[in-house]
């Protein structure tokens, strides 16, 4: 397939996005002693023809999400180059000989089956930047060490258990992620690279973090989330430039009190886990924007929380929380506040006082009323009382507290207040019957005439069957019930019989206002003589019905 292609001079950069090539295409050769950058991204390449590599001028080499199961020997004479990119390919191992690239600075080798490094891998001492997440690492070369010069180490979704020793030789290692790996404890050799920033072990299988961790005193970034933690050494307080603290999901059943000397932390996650309480020194993390305790076991706030004024997101979702401290309305920076899912039976009124609030879930909690401080919040944008509710914000009303008799706001979610007997008015006193009954025959919606007019007028005695309005619609459609349930039981047997159990029932209800009732449904015609009544599903033969009132009569 020919696609035109603009090569100009150096040809910097050549990029082919078509999806289709299962081959590097054969007109960048004509440039192969002034191609510099080559980009074959999201093709079907298989293969790479030796000629690509007599580009002697070639930096860089972008092929990632291609079909390539190995990587030839002939790299070795890419001397120049510098960035290599071979991500989410089948290809398994690097050739040994790659030591011969020299120049290599970035290597991007993520989501492939690679299952070791060779020795030969570790001679390249330019390289600061080595991508191989998702792969099958089980170890590092021992001598992985000589990569002084890397500073992002991305060895995450592989099957580590142990690193090297020589690893504390990565003086310049600024982000390291050994996260969905298989680390029982935590590598003692993270503690001596002192220049570390950013550090991922989450998803592991860490039982405790040694109290060496708090050497890493330029520690930014600490993500220890989905582990087994039980307890959190005292010594965290020396990682004292941490902004980022995410410890979800593990065991924790409390937190250390000098975790209050984290001055500079941003963000603390510790969601899922058994917390009884929050430490009282959590207040002196005076630039906390983010805090995360929801799925613990608390069952209150400690006042301190009130000296958050930096903090603007707050969750506290599924715990035993039966109040909030009056401080929280020193939180005057918050704009999204999720408490859903706790035992709340009322908000303090210095609530009212967040007036930055946007977001506000208090569902599933146990609230009868909100205080009516609410109304300063302005900017408010949406207030979740139930799970099921339609719309973000919904109206509220005011009301009087029921004991107090304070201002509150309400609304149709919350639950319902029991009615004195001051409340209740009787309309007794206003009471006309004859105006009542008059109101009453004016509610006769249905009357039915047989369109025989000749033969009604033959007849002596008229069968006018109306809708009356019934006080006890519960009997009579249990009434109806049974003489449906007669009738199904008859359908089988022969016509005589079903006319007999018509007979019955007229001779029991032929008079009262029930038998007229009983058949309140719609009455249609079927020829000239037959009705049928729909709740009785069997037809009326208007003559026999007056022949049996004749003979009672």
């Amino acid at each position: 397939m020919t696609t035109k292609r603009k090569l100009i001079g150096r040809l910097v950069p050549c990029r082919c996005f078509r999806g289709e090539e299962e081959q590097v295409p054969k007109e960048i050769f004509s440039f192969e002693r002034t191609l510099e950058e080559l980009y074959l991204d999201a093709n079907q390449i298989e293969e790479l023809p030796k000629q690509l590599f007599n580009c002697q001028a070639l930096k860089k080499l972008s092929m990632p999400d291609n079909d390539l199961s190995n990587l030839p020997t002939t790299i070795a004479s890419l001397v120049n180059l510098k960035e290599l990119d071979i991500s989410k390919n089948g290809i398994q191992e690097f050739p040994d000989n790659i030591k011969c690239c020299k120049g290599l600075s970035v290597v991007e080798a993520s989501v492939n089956p690679i299952t070791k490094l060779p020795d030969g891998f570790t001679q390249l001492l330019n390289l600061t930047q080595l991508f191989l997440n998702d792969a099958f690492l089980e170890y590092l070369p021992a001598n992985f060490g000589r990569l002084s010069k890397l500073r992002i180490l991305e060895l995450r979704e592989n099957h580590l258990k142990t690193m090297p020793k020589s690893i504390h030789r990565l003086t310049q290692l600024e982000r390291l992620d050994l996260g969905s790996n298989e680390f029982s404890e935590m590598p003692e050799v993270l503690e001596q690279i002192h220049n570390l920033r950013e550090l991922w072990l989450d998803n592991n299988s860490l039982q405790s973090i040694p109290g060496s961790l708090g050497k890493l005193r330029q520690l930014r970034y600490l993500d220890l989330a989905k582990n087994r933690i039980e307890q959190l050494d005292t010594d965290i307080s020396g990682c004292e430039a941490l902004e980022d603290l995410l410890l979800s999901s593990n065991m924790l059943q409390h937190l250390p009190d000098s975790i209050g000397m984290l001055k500079k932390l941003t963000t603390l996650k510790v969601d899922d886990n058994q917390l009884t309480s929050l430490p009282n020194t959590i207040g002196s993390l005076s630039l906390l924007e983010e805090l995360d305790c929801s799925c613990n076991e608390l069952e209150s706030l400690p006042p301190t929380i009130g000296y958050l004024h930096s903090l603007r997101t707050f969750a506290a979702d599924e715990n035993f929380l039966t109040e909030l401290p009056r401080e929280i309305g020193n939180c005057k920076n918050v704009t999204v506040m999720s408490l859903r899912s706790n035992k709340l039976e009322f908000l303090p009124d210095e609530i009212g006082q967040m007036t930055k609030l946007r977001v506000l879930n208090l569902s599933d909690n146990r609230l009868k009323n909100l205080p009516f401080t609410f109304t300063k919040l302005k900017d408010l944008a949406a207030l979740w009382l139930s799970d099921n509710q339609s719309k973000a914000l919904i109206p509220l009303q005011t009301e009087a507290h029921p004991d107090t008799k304070q201002k509150v706001l309400t609304n149709y979610m919350f639950p319902q207040q029991p009615r004195h007997d001051e409340d209740y008015q009787s309309d007794s006193d206003s009471f006309n019957p004859t105006l009542w009954e008059e109101q009453r025959q004016q509610r006769m919606t249905v009357a039915f005439d047989f369109e025989d007019k000749k033969e009604e007028e033959d007849n002596s005695g008229k069968i006018n069957l109306k809708r009356y309005p019934t006080p006890y619609p519960e009997d009579l459609k249990n009434m109806v019930k049974s003489v449906q349930s007669l009738v199904a039981h008859k359908r089988s047997q022969a016509a005589t019989s079903v006319f007999n159990i018509l007979h019955l029932v007229v001779r029991i209800f032929h008079n009262t206002e029930i038998f007229k009732s009983i058949f309140r449904s719609s009455v249609k015609k079927i020829g000239n003589h037959n009705v049928t009544v729909t709740h009785s599903n069997f037809y009326l033969n208007p003559k026999l019905l007056e022949v049996e009132r004749q003979q009672q009569l």
